[in-house]
Parts: C-alpha cells; sequence; structure tokens
C-alpha cells in the first residue's frame, strides 16, 4: 500500500499544487454520467478526463457547477477540471456556470468529446467552430453564446452502415483493435492539453490531428 510520503511525492511531481490567483482555463470532457452509460462511445470525455486527472495525480471528486470537478496546475496555471453531470445535451448549463463564476473567456475553455466521424484513435483538434451535428457541443455554444472556444474530438468509430440507429451506435462500447487505438490516443491527451493552456493550439494541431 503506497504511503501518505509516496502521495505527496507524487502531487509535488505532477505539479498539482496550486499557485496564487484564480482559474485561468476549464477542460470539460463531455459524457453522461451513471454505469449504464461508462465505458461507451458516447463518454470518450469522460475517459479523457479520467485520463488527464490520473496523469495530473488528481480527481474530479467535488460536486460543483453541476459536474464533477477537480483543480490542476497545467503549464503553471490554475485550471478547473470538468465531468458534467447534466447529461449530454444540457452540458452547456455546467460549463456557463464555471465560466461565469470565474470570468473566463470561451477562448480559454477547452472541450473534450466524441465524434463518430473518425476511426477510433484519431484526434482532431480546433481552436472553434459548429457543433457538427453533436448535441453536447450545440448546448455549450448556445449558453456561452459563442462559438469561439477550443476543443479535442477524439474518433470512436462510424457507424457500420448508414440506416444503423446512432443511438444505440453511441451507447456502445468500443471494442478490440478498436479499443486499442482508442486508448493509445487517450494517453496523448495530456500533452494536448499542456500544449493549449500554454496557448498553442496551432501547435497541437499540428503534432497530433489525424496521428493514429
Amino acid at each position: 500500500m503506497s504511503s501518505i510520503f509516496d502521495l505527496f511525492k507524487k502531487i509535488e511531481k505532477s505539479g498539482a499544487s496550486a499557485p496564487a490567483g484564480p482559474c485561468e482555463y476549464i477542460i470539460a470532457g463531455l459524457g453522461n454520467p451513471g454505469k449504464d452509460y461508462e465505458d461507451t462511445r458516447h463518454n470518450a470525455g469522460f475517459m479523457a478526463m479520467d485520463g488527464l486527472c490520473r496523469s495530473l495525480g488528481v480527481s474530479c471528486s467535488t460536486l460543483k457547477f453541476k459536474s464533477m470537478t477537480g483543480n490542476a496546475v497545467i503549464a503553471g496555471k490554475k485550471v478547473l477540471l470538468m465531468k458534467p453531470q447534466t447529461y449530454m445535451n444540457n452540458s452547456g448549463e455546467a460549463v456557463r456556470d464555471a465560466a461565469a463564476f470565474f470570468k473566463i473567456p470561451p477562448e480559454k475553455i477547452i472541450i473534450i468529446y466524441d465524434d463518430i466521424n473518425f476511426d477510433p484513435g484519431v484526434i482532431r483538434i480546433r481552436e472553434k467552430g459548429s457543433d457538427g451535428g453533436h448535441n453536447g457541443i450545440k448546448s455549450i455554444i448556445y449558453q456561452l453564446a459563442s462559438d469561439k472556444f477550443p476543443r479535442i474530438r477524439l474518433g470512436v468509430g462510424k457507424k457500420p452502415r448508414p440506416d444503423y440507429d446512432l443511438v444505440a451506435w453511441v451507447m456502445g462500447a468500443i471494442r478490440g483493435e478498436e479499443l486499442e487505438s482508442f486508448e493509445k490516443a487517450l494517453k496523448d491527451i495530456p500533452d494536448i492539453c499542456r500544449m493549449m493552456v500554454e496557448g498553442d493550439v496551432q501547435k497541437a494541431m499540428g503534432a497530433y490531428n489525424g496521428k493514429r
């Protein structure tokens, strides 16, 4: 069993001790709460946040802003980590509340979510843009009255055929070799988030867009 000293070392290594000053960034991973939705394609954002938290030695375990939240330091900046508990279609309510409280502009709000237009493991980073048919992003754009927030889209696989039920597909789990590719992409999330918090979204795009 790890001692309390091991825990302190882990926190020190991760840079999780907070500097003075207010929260400067928000990183939110989208998904649906509850065991019925765990490990489904639509919860790719939650899975990414879990991996990010582990890499930082923190956890999203405090209920605040209609989300499970955690505090971290990335690239020397205080960051609020969020897993909205509003269900996907109302994700914007949680993001809006946190952004209003900390007075954080859309440009400093990073959203991580699933994308069925790409194969599992494919990453697409954008500085801004439309919702692309994703209800979680649609809600955030509506609540922030802006689409100018950076986002990380995680490929979870395309429907096997056009007439396949969309809800059934996104509520299904990624399996086999596709899961291996997806989990490999999750390992890149901490580095991507660091670049984006440093303000170098273009660098992150160049390094990771389309990578498998």
